[in-house]
């Protein structure tokens, strides 16, 4: 069993970070949000498997908005023992 959750990473657009991160954070358990590199706006996302599809949806969304671009599904950095958190 993966206990592990899905990991995504995605630039989003300096002005709606706020947005993005509120809504997101309205969604109880849709996932842990965090800011990976600041200068490129970069943010990493762990998804718990069970709600994948929803999160995708409302990336969806995002993207069709231009607030979330380059939507990226990665291995989990996490399961890496030898990646520095």
């Amino acid at each position: 069993m993966n206990y592990y959750c899905s990991y995504y990473q995605a630039t989003v657009l300096k002005s709606e970070m706020w947005y993005l991160v509120a809504i997101l954070r309205s969604f109880e358990h849709i996932g842990f949000d965090r800011t990976l590199n600041k200068q490129t706006n970069r943010f990493e996302f762990f998804v718990p498997q069970d709600l994948e599809s929803f999160f995708i949806e409302v990336m969806n969304y995002f993207q069709q908005e231009l607030i979330v671009t380059d939507l990226q599904k990665l291995p989990n950095r996490l399961c890496n023992s030898q990646e520095i958190v």
